[in-house]
Parts: structure tokens; C-alpha cells; sequence
């Protein structure tokens, strides 16, 4: 790149020294022709005002007076040819004057004569006679034309220290630009080749600078989300182990006559059966949630409908918990997929469960602000660290409270399911304590700014979540 952006700002200076030389030659030319035209012009007016001063004088053509004429004619070396009305010739420069005008000629390199130019010749408002003249085109003076050639060895080499300076600078530029290129190249090689702590050096605001940076933030959250990714594989293993290990040792405990098959042990391997089964289907709605051919089966709604039903499922669930639930619920028609819905509204309050302590209350939410419905999940727990709060929807991300034993999936859930249906979702804590979850959604009728795939055309603006 640096030899291009070199070579281009010298063919540019060496181009644009030989399009001025041209202009200048072209220019130069154009007015000296006019200039000679003029000064034929000029000759001959002067040429025809002494033929018409000897007509007055002698009040006729006297061939002794226009010999007289003759010298100055041929210094000019002009050809005169003066005929009368009738055109008979009265006199011309063959008589006398021919042979000096053409010596002139030659001395001054005047060039051959041009096309002969017909004059009247006019005395007392009667024309007399008529005169013809031919003068020599004429060339460029000899110091006319060192001055062109001067000017475009000027130009030329111009040209030449322009295409040298701009050579220099093109490759100075260059490395200028093709250095942080280069840098980002090599710090995405290095990314790939397994080194994850590998940035690219940025300095500058320019664009490319503005690259490095937004390869720095990319990198940056591949490594949050690998070691989002390792923890919860690390954590899956370990849901996935214990209830595995119950259900290994009771099973053979019951085989080696140990225990005995009462309804009690049932029982308990039937609830690590279901703890099995609620981590294996928040990994597959998540996997589900993102895939490309993930679709919504739209129909009208009202939200207001789908918390209903779905307190009523989880009634029992917050009673054991000694969680009270208060539903402040209006209509919220929107167009969705009732059963992912059900789905948003059941994580929300589940995670909620999780760090609400017994006796603590959970507020759900449902209204209508200008053309967005508002879905809100509040409680009264501890709330969630200042650091925690744009993390909370991130998939595999675990929080630090006391509560954070799930899987990491469940409000990563949400926030897919949300999205494909055009809302958006947002983490706040209440300013009376506790956490705020919010989800807005578009109004029915209105458009929801999703693909025919369920993803999200556009980022919705977030709907601020204030205390209910």
C-alpha cells in the first residue's frame, strides 16, 4: 500500500507539471496569433493611410510618389497591389520593391505571405481605388520562444521535485496508516492462534484507531463470554453431577437391598428427576432462543392474561417460599407467541424467588406507555450490585448474591425471547431497596421491528423502569 500511495502522488506531480506545461503552450500560442493579427491589421491600416495620402496630395495617382512608397513597403515585406475602380492595376510593389521584400522576409524569418487583404481606398466620400495586401504570417520571436522553453523546463522540473516530495510523503502517509493495519492484522492472528489477552495497540482517534478500539472491545467480550463459558460449563457439570449422584446412590442403595422403594424415596429422586429436567430446558430454550430459525407463533394478547396465568401456576411454588405476590395488572394488548411469554414472565419471577428471603413481597407489573406495553417484575431483596446490572441478562452470567445458584440461562432467556419479539429488557434497583426487572414490548398494531426469523431488526430504545 505504501509503494502504491507512493507512486500515485508522484504520477499525480509528474501529470499535473506536464498538463500545465500544455496549458501553458496551448495559451501561449492562442494569444500570440491573436497578437500577430492584430499587428497585421495595424500594418495594414497604415499601409492603406499613406496610399490614401498620396492620392490627396496630387489629387491623383502620381507612380512617382508610390515608387517613394516602395523602401517602407518592402522593410515591411509586405506585397501592394493598387488597382482602380475598374480593376486595372495602378501599382504594385513587383515594380520596384519585390526583391527588397522578399530579402526582409528572409532575414527576419517572417514566414510566407498570408492571403492578400482588399482595402478601399476612399478620398471625398468616392472611393478612388482599390488596395490588396499581403503580409508575412510571422513566427515567434526568438525571445518569445526561449521564454516558453524556459517555462517548461520550469514546469518539468517542478514536476520532478513534486513527484519526489510526493513520493516521500505518500510512503510517509502510508506507513502511517498501514502500521496500526498491520498491528491489528498481526493482534487478530495472535487471537486466533489462541492468545486471548492479545489487543492491539491504538493510538489516535482516526478511523482506523477507532478499528483498533472496537477490536480491543470485541476481544475483550470474547474473553468475558469464554470465561462466562468455562464457568458454566464447569457449573453445569457440577448441577448435573449432584442429582446424577443422588439418583446413582439411592438407585443402588434400593439394588443392594440397603433402601427400600418407599413413597418418601420416590419422592426425592422424582424432584431430582425435575431439577434435571429445568436445566435441560433452559439450555435448550436458550439454544433455541438464538438460533437462526428460531420463529414466534404471533397471535393478539394481552399480557395482563399471561401473568395471571401464570401466577396462578406458580401460586403454590410462592406460598411454600413465603413470598407474597402482588399482581397490579391492567390490559396490555400485544401481538406474540403466548407460550414464550409465559415463559419471559415465569423466569422473571423465578429468579426473583431466588433472592427474595421468606416474607419478602414480589410486585408484578403490566401497563401501557405511549405505544410500548411494560411488563415489570419488582422485590424487596437485597437488590443487584452496581456492577452486576448491564450483566445480568448475559448468557451464563451468575451473580454474586446469596441467591445465584442457578444455571446462569433463565434471564438470558428472557432477554432472546424479548428481543425476538421486538422489546427490549432492562435491570434497575428500586430506590426503596431491591431489584427491578423490566420488559418493554411494542403495542399491538404497532409495528415490532422483528425479521420473519423472530430477531430483532433494530435496537428499542429501553423504557426507563421506575418503582412501581
Amino acid at each position: 500500500m505504501g509503494r502504491r500511495l507512493g507512486f500515485g502522488f508522484a504520477v499525480i506531480g509528474v501529470g499535473t507539471a506536464l498538463l500545465s506545461a500544455l496549458f501553458v503552450n496551448v495559451a501561449f500560442s492562442n494569444r500570440f496569433d491573436s497578437y500577430l493579427e492584430q499587428q497585421r491589421s495595424a500594418r495594414v491600416q497604415q499601409i492603406a493611410g499613406a496610399v490614401t495620402g498620396v492620392y490627396e496630395s496630387a489629387r491623383r495617382w502620381d507612380g512617382a510618389r508610390m515608387d517613394e512608397l516602395a523602401p517602407a513597403l518592402a522593410m515591411a515585406g509586405a506585397d501592394v497591389v493598387l488597382t482602380d475602380v475598374g480593376g486595372r492595376t495602378i501599382w504594385s510593389t513587383d515594380r520596384s520593391g519585390s526583391e527588397m521584400a522578399e530579402m526582409h522576409r528572409a532575414m527576419t524569418e517572417s514566414g510566407p505571405l498570408t492571403e492578400p487583404v482588399s482595402v478601399p481606398v476612399t478620398v471625398d466620400g468616392r472611393q478612388r481605388a482599390t488596395l490588396e495586401v499581403s503580409l508575412p504570417e510571422g513566427s515567434v520571436p526568438v525571445a518569445d520562444q526561449q521564454f516558453r522553453a524556459g517555462v517548461n523546463r520550469l514546469l518539468l522540473a517542478g514536476g520532478l521535485v513534486v513527484a519526489v516530495v510526493a513520493s516521500a510523503l505518500g510512503l510517509v502517509f502510508a506507513r502511517r496508516v498501514t502500521r496500526p493495519v498491520a498491528e491489528l492484522t498481526a493482534a487478530a492472528r495472535d487471537l486466533h492462534a489462541g492468545n486471548r489477552d492479545r489487543r492491539a495497540a491504538v493510538t489516535g482517534r482516526d478511523e482506523v484507531a477507532q478499528l483498533g478500539q472496537a477490536f480491543n472491545e470485541l476481544a475483550e467480550s470474547a474473553q468475558r463470554q469464554e470465561v462466562l463459558r468455562q464457568s458454566f460449563a464447569a457449573d453445569v457439570a457440577h448441577e448435573l453431577r449432584t442429582p446424577l449422584a443422588i439418583l446413582r446412590s439411592q438407585l443402588e442403595a434400593v439394588q443392594d437391598g440397603v433402601l427400600n422403594l418407599t413413597p418418601a424415596l420416590v419422592t426425592s429422586l422424582h424432584e431430582e428427576t425435575l431439577r434435571l429436567g429445568r436445566l435441560v430446558a433452559d439450555l435448550e430454550t436458550l439454544t433455541t432462543a438464538e438460533a437462526v430459525s428460531f420463529s414466534l407463533e404471533r397471535v393478539p394478547v394481552d399480557v395482563a392474561d399471561v401473568v395471571r396465568s401464570v401466577v396462578t401456576g406458580l401460586g403454590p411454588r410462592l406460598t411454600d417460599a413465603g413470598l407474597t405476590l402482588d399482581p397490579r395488572l391492567v390490559p396490555a394488548p400485544v401481538c406474540g407467541d403466548p407460550t414464550r411469554l409465559a415463559q419471559v414472565v415465569t423466569n422473571l419471577l423465578t429468579n426473583a424467588m431466588k433472592f427474595v428471603p421468606a416474607g419478602g413481597r414480589v410486585t408484578v407489573t403490566t401497563d401501557v406507555v405511549a405505544d410500548r406495553v411494560r411488563l415489570t417484575v419488582r422485590d424487596d431483596g437485597p437488590g443487584i450490585p452496581d456492577g452486576e446490572l448491564s450483566r445480568v441478562f448475559d448468557r451464563y452470567f451468575r451473580g454474586s448474591g446469596a441467591g445465584a445458584n442457578g444455571s446462569g440461562v433463565g434471564l438470558a432467556v428472557v432477554a432472546a425471547l424479548v428481543q425476538a419479539h421486538g422489546g427490549a429488557v432492562e435491570a434497575a434497583n428500586a430506590c426503596g431497596g431491591g431489584a427491578v426487572l423490566g420488559v418493554t414490548l411494542p403495542l399491538a398494531g404497532q409495528d415490532p421491528g422483528v425479521t420473519a426469523s423472530g430477531r430483532s431488526a433494530g435496537s428499542p430504545q429501553l423504557t426507563a423502569v421506575t418503582e412501581p
